[in-house]
């Protein structure tokens, strides 16, 4: 079967999306076979003991090894420009996967100060039980980075632009930082894509995404992705991955691989749409804060064409007033689901503190800038009239209502 691997250097990353890592099917299909199957059948039993073995190559059993997944797994890896990957469930499967597999008691993770919810609750809850000791610091800060780079530092962890606030990360800086200590790099590329940008080039050793987001695209599918050198993914497949049971199913690696041929398009409409409402949403007089990389005045535009190569279609934005008020807001949405995704084709919004990021504790959230009245809105593909619309209208009612409790708090109290 052909393998387009070795055209991928001479390919513009939207063709990359449809070709990239692609195999001829042996009879003709266009598109890549689902191989809905559990197990694979031997010849004989010298086969199959030459395959346990690893003295031949081919299928055993799909959490080992499924034709569906490898296609997935090169076209991704072709994506990130990793020549490895490795799929797995979900994203925090991903996440700890490619952790475990490296670490052992004794050893150092730093990570930085903001992250997921639940990888943080990974860091700082699971880890301390098999004795890897965490530290969390602020990573747009070089010097703090370095002075908290140990000698038995083994991982970094890092996103950039950071959920939920996008708050963004030198990889490039980092990376030098910890190869010098001999740690490896993880970065969680999601918000991003490999489109918007490839950390490879920035010296990451690892790569991760939640494939449930913009790689899938539909919202159907709850996966992760690992990308990585050869020996790296190797390794993963052959410990923590296999051995914890956290891989992914065919049908999910097929539903990604007909998503990933409209990721191109779709992030480009995606990110067209997210700049029009981060304007609307900075002109308008109830938003105190917005976090969006393509404004001016945020740090991302530093590493914009060397690190990043678009915005993203995420924004952040904290509202005047208290956790009701951000509350208000998206309980008025009419268009707009609240739901705790992004990368679909809908427009997503939640609250972080009381949903994704509810396992940091309050100090943990104030130090990494998660007030009570920051919102996270993944901008989807409809008209973005219609999304402006249903912003407006939410956040106009909550504007009168503020306006409303002040006003009667300044009335003069009668006494009859």
């Amino acid at each position: 079967m052909r393998d387009n691997n070795n055209h991928k250097s001479q390919w513009q990353p939207a063709t990359v999306t449809i070709h990239g890592g692609k195999r001829r099917d042996e009879h003709g299909a266009l598109v890549a076979p689902l191989y809905q199957t559990a197990t694979f059948a031997f010849t004989s039993t010298e086969q199959g003991s030459r395959r346990f073995a690893g003295e031949e190559a081919g299928y055993i059993y799909s959490r080992l090894g499924n034709p569906t997944i490898t296609e997935l797994e090169q076209r991704v890896a072709a994506l990130e420009g990793y020549p490895a990957a490795a799929a797995s469930a979900t994203g925090m499967g991903a996440v700890s996967a490619a952790m475990l597999a490296f670490l052992q008691q004794g050893d150092h993770v730093l990570v930085s100060d903001a992250i997921y919810g639940c990888s943080f609750a990974l860091f700082s809850h699971l880890f301390s039980r098999f004795g890897i000791n965490v530290d969390f610091v602020d990573m747009a800060d070089a010097q703090l980075t370095k002075a908290a780079m140990r000698p038995n530092t083994k991982l970094v962890f890092l996103e950039t632009p950071a959920n939920p606030h996008l708050k963004v990360v030198d990889i490039a800086m980092v990376s030098q930082l910890a190869h010098k200590v001999g740690a490896r790099v993880v970065v969680d590329n999601t918000f991003m894509t490999p489109l918007l940008q490839q950390p490879i080039k920035q010296g990451a050793d690892i790569v991760i995404h939640s494939a449930t987001k913009y790689l899938n695209g539909h919202g159907d599918v709850v996966a992760g992705i690992i990308c990585g050198s050869t020996e790296d993914i190797e390794l993963i497949k052959l410990t923590t991955l296999k051995d914890m049971g956290a891989t992914m199913s065919p049908h999910d690696a097929w539903l990604i691989l007909r998503g990933l041929k409209t990721l191109d398009v779709r992030m480009e409409r995606h990110c067209k749409n997210t700049r029009v409402v981060a304007e609307f949403l900075r002109d308008h007089g109830l938003v105190k804060t917005i976090y969006y990389p393509g404004f001016a005045d945020h740090p991302a535009q530093a590493l914009m064409g060397s690190q990043m190569y678009g915005a993203g279609a995420v924004v952040a934005f904290e509202l005047a007033g208290d956790i009701n008020t951000a509350r208000r807001m998206l309980d008025s949405l009419q268009l707009i689901t609240i739901a705790v995704s992004l990368g679909d084709a809908e427009t997503l919004i939640q609250h972080p503190a009381s949903m994704t990021h509810s396992p940091y504790t309050p100090e943990a959230r104030a130090k990494a800038g998660i007030s009570d009245t920051l919102i996270r809105i993944s901008v989807g593909l409809e008209a973005v009239d219609d999304i402006i619309a249903d912003l407006a209208q939410a956040l106009n009612q909550c504007k009168a209502a503020l306006t409303m409790n002040t006003e009667q708090t300044k009335e003069p109290v009668s006494h009859g």
